[in-house]
């Protein structure tokens, strides 16, 4: 359907003199809503032809300007008629906002302005009214205003929203006298004399609105309309250069000297794409979505016909350009931004928000003089600074960490347009590298510092290797970041731990850092540790492989070159053994001892690994996974000081008991050899000194109680968990039962500790991770969780259906493929059986995995729960119900194949848990 094969309808509307608005509408309405269908579907099509974003956009937005045209017509001349207007009785029909624009993608809302000379009258109130009955019937998201010229001008001097949407009003049909009124006016007395104003208040709306979607370009969901390097990043940008230079067109902004040609394509490169994608999200979900979710992502990269690479998969390649040209809407916004300085049509703080905050000290006299300091920040003192001398692109980030001053953004600029000159011969350079390791190493702001140079283009090319991992994601739920921005974000945790700011955080790091013999060798290494990401290779050896390349170059020396690679190939050793291995089995300790071998490397590797993980995003860090590092740390270091060695098993055992003999004053000499007794030598030499004397008083009060089955609960808000404690009588399926009840009543377990006593009890510790911020609402939950579990080991209830009730329908990870893997390994424990399964995270396998175990009638000594994203990485402690190790191949066999049922299906039917 055509424009003009509607207006027949209209028409022939007219000649049966249709005067009821509601019959007009159900006449009209599904004829423009076929129109608006084949349109919107023409667009599409034309999208996935042509892939043009930009010329889609103002296709829809086309599109709608012939909606509203036909629907005007229709009131205008058929409704409500006016064949002898009145000077009241005119109206200009503006589009506003986004749509003023002339870009709209298929979910955007229809911003209307109705223009009148004066207050409304009857009639145009009834014109109005009309034409929006209408188009809510469309189903269309409308913003509209009905308002004379005066009241627009005095609703934009006093609302900046309402000036952002005329400084966009776009002209539409009907009087257009009252159009060119209000755009006189408009310029005349707002315009004109605001400018500053106006620049501050968008920038300020801009921090607003990035903190709300996400600080970072780099997230790696972004909000492709509101993140940071988002299309509304775009908008400001010109609406910004629009109102300060008065200009009508981007085109306008190289007359102006603002942009250079080259920036200018850049801007329209960086718009198309951005606006390809959001209108492909819109038609791929039918909605306005403006988040670039996971499930998205795949979607978008086959629609957009991008392709998988050797080490990197379809939706990475789309994603890392995305962010390159996220990134490439912060130069262009630096760019503008200095050239409204220049103008003084901003105040220079702002750009101070745009660029980071340095701390300030008194400043000194430049080191070099092919730079100056100009309104407090470092700038080349001539456009051919970089080109003498190429060693000052590295000089100029050098001397703005030095003097703790930020960079004047025409000297990024002059640096980003010369990054040709850095080539092999100034990666060889002595004192380029040297100034770069000093930025690296430094005391002060390197992570700002580095961000810079990133942003610039500079350490890409100065460093060819983290020019391959620039805006590269990684498709899971664990990062949140790009790979350089998490590296860069490392060094600033690096930075604070180092400053001693974190100390309640992280004691035992803040106590150490401090020792350390290789801190350059400690920043080397972080700074490379995911370097090798992306390719096919393992990525820490392929990264140690860098490391040993590029130490030398840096300027460091064959021992902390040897270092910094062993870091690097080890940076994921201390994190796996604390979160997946048993800490109180002496084989784990020994095994991690022997590859760290010394006492620096260890103090090294727990720093490394905290800023790790730190740096991976927000709410990533536990103190629960800080608890575990620190006890791995305390069990190596007396492996490694020869302490183990010197007290037997037995002593051990000996030692415990009467440390717990002497915390028990209360109980007579018979009452303590009596429970002493009920404890095999693992629970001796595997529970801590504080949780034995817990647990005896627990069990003493449950069995004074006569309950067999009870379950307590004890908060720890520094670790970031709950603990229960249940008793319970033993049999193959506790833990099950127990897991089973946790994911019923919402909790996420961490880490379970089982142990059986000599009289045929279970006595187990399950620690879940905490939910509430305030200890009151987290003993509420917990006590919560140990009712439930209680109810289910009683019979109360069928675990089952409570657990299959909590399985949603659709799950937040279908997105991802997690191959299922599971190991068995006899050498990891001296007395068990290690089984370790990974696979697709989904509510309830841990039940699902200990319901297997069970069903293969083994025994559990412990579990270690470790979830990164959608990946579950779940380890077991077993033996046979003979004590035994599974050692029979066969036997292993089945294990394995169990397991990976577990994966294989869903539901009621894998492991048909309702015959249970």
């Amino acid at each position: 359907m055509t424009r003009d094969s509607v207006h027949p309808l209209l028409e022939r509307l007219g000649s049966e003199r249709i005067r009821d608005a509601a019959a007009f509408r159900a006449a009209l309405v599904p004829e423009l809503r076929h129109f608006l269908e084949q349109g919107r579907a023409t667009a599409e099509d034309r999208l996935l032809a042509e892939k043009d974003g930009l010329a889609c956009a103002r296709r829809l937005s086309g599109l709608t300007d012939e909606v509203v045209s036909l629907i005007y017509d229709a009131v205008l001349h058929h409704l409500y008629p006016a064949d002898n207007p009145s000077t009241g009785e005119r109206i200009a029909v503006v589009a506003t906002g986004g749509y003023g624009r002339g870009t709209m993608a298929p979910g955007s809302d229809v911003d209307l302005l109705f223009l009148l000379p004066y207050k409304p009258t009857a009639w145009s109130e009834s014109v109005v009214e009309a034409m929006l009955y209408v188009l809510w019937d469309l189903r269309l998201k409308v913003g509209h205003a009905a308002r004379s010229v005066e009241e627009c001008i005095r609703e934009a001097q006093a609302d900046m929203t309402v000036r952002t949407s005329l400084l966009e009003a776009r002209f539409l049909f009907g009087n257009e006298a009252l159009f060119d009124t209000l755009v006189a006016r408009f310029d005349k007395e707002i315009v004109a004399t605001t400018a500053p104003e106006f620049v501050e208040a968008k920038l300020k709306e801009r921090d607003a609105r990035v903190a709300k979607a996400g600080a970072s370009r780099y997230l790696v969901e972004p909000n492709v309309k509101d993140g940071k390097g988002g299309l509304r990043d775009l908008n400001t940008l010109f609406w910004i250069a629009k109102y300060a230079y008065r200009i009508r067109e981007p085109e306008e902004l190289v007359a102006e000297g603002l942009f250079t040609i080259e920036e200018f394509r850049l801007f329209a490169k960086c718009e198309e794409f951005l606006w390809r994608v959001r209108c492909h999200m819109h038609f791929a979900t039918g909605r306005a979505e403006e988040r670039l979710t996971f499930d998205l992502q795949r979607v978008l990269a086959e629609r957009i016909g991008i392709s998988g690479r050797k080490g990197l998969s379809t939706v990475e390649r789309f994603m890392k350009a995305y962010f390159l040209v996220a990134k490439e809407v912060g130069d262009l916004t630096a760019i503008v931004c200095s050239g409204l300085e220049a103008r003084q049509a901003k105040r220079r703080p702002m750009l101070d928000r745009v660029f980071g905050r340095f701390r300030r000290r008194r400043r000194g006299t430049l080191e070099s003089s092919d730079f100056v300091v100009d309104n407090d920040r470092v700038t080349i003192r001539s456009d051919d600074a970089f080109e003498r001398n190429p060693v000052n692109l590295i000089r100029l980030f050098w001397l703005a960490d030095r003097h703790n001053l930020p960079i004047h953004p025409d000297a990024l600029r002059v640096a980003s347009r010369s990054l040709g000159l850095i080539g092999p011969s100034l990666r060889k350079n002595r004192e380029a590298n040297r100034l770069f390791l000093e930025i690296l190493t430094s005391r002060d702001a390197p992570e700002v510092v580095l961000r810079r140079m990133n942003e610039a283009g500079v350490l890409g090319r100065f460093i060819p290797d983290f020019g391959r991992i620039v805006a590269m994601m990684q498709f899971n739920m664990y990062h949140h970041y790009t790979v350089d921005e998490h590296l860069i974000h490392a060094i600033g945790v690096l930075t604070e731990i180092e400053a001693g700011r974190l100390g309640d955080e992280h004691p035992l790091a803040n106590r150490i850092v401090g020792s350390l013999r290789n801190r350059r060798a400690l920043y080397v290494a972080l700074f490379l540790h995911d370097i090798a990401k992306g390719r096919p290779e393992d990525h820490s050896e392929a990264g140690a492989a860098i490391a040993r390349r590029l130490g030398p170059r840096f300027g460091l020396d064959e021992a902390e070159t040897d270092t910094a690679a062993w870091l690097v190939r080890h940076h994921l050793l201390m994190s796996t053994t604390a979160q997946s291995r048993d800490l109180s089995d002496p084989t784990t300790i020994r095994t991690f001892a022997d590859v760290v071998q010394t006492m620096e490397r260890l103090r090294l590797l727990l720093v490394l690994t905290i800023a790790d993980i730190k740096a991976v995003g927000p709410g990533v860090w536990t103190g629960w996974k800080g608890e575990l590092l620190r006890t791995l740390y305390y069990e190596t270091e007396m492996v490694l000081g020869g302490g183990a060695a010197d007290i037997t098993r037995s002593d051990r055992i000996n030692r415990a008991q009467e440390r717990l003999r002497a915390a028990l004053p209360d109980w007579s000499a018979e009452e303590f050899e009596a429970y002493a007794a009920r404890h095999y030598p693992a629970y001796w030499l595997k529970v801590e000194h504080p949780r034995q004397v817990m647990q005896a008083r627990f069990v003493r009060e449950a069995e004074r109680a006569n309950r067999t089955v009870a379950a307590s609960t004890e908060t720890d808000q520094f670790r970031g968990v709950t603990e229960l404690t249940v008793l319970s009588p033993d049999h193959p399926r506790l833990l099950a039962i127990i897991t089973g009840a946790c994911a019923a009543a919402g909790g996420n377990i961490v880490d379970a500790q089982i142990f059986t006593t000599a009289d045929g009890m279970a006595l187990d510790t399950i620690v879940v991770s905490r939910a509430f911020e305030l200890d009151e609402d987290e003993l509420r939950r917990g006590e919560r969780i140990a009712l439930a579990i209680e109810r289910a080991l009683r019979g109360e209830v069928k675990i089952a259906d409570l657990v299959d009730s909590k399985r949603p329908g659709k799950e937040r990870t279908r997105p991802f493929h997690v191959p299922p893997d599971v190991t068995i390994d006899n050498s990891l424990s001296t007395r068990q059986t290690v089984i370790e399964v990974s696979g697709l995270d989904r509510p309830g396998l841990l039940y699902d995995l200990t319901t297997a175990l069970g069903r293969l009638n083994l025994n559990i000594a412990s579990a270690h729960i470790a979830t990164f994203g959608e990946k579950a990485v779940d380890v077991f402690y077993v033996t046979d119900l003979t004590g035994t190790k599974v050692n029979h191949p066969g036997r292993q066999a089945a294990v394995r194949r169990t397991l990976l049922e577990v994966f294989e299906r869903e539901g009621h039917e894998h492991l048909q848990r309702r015959s249970a």
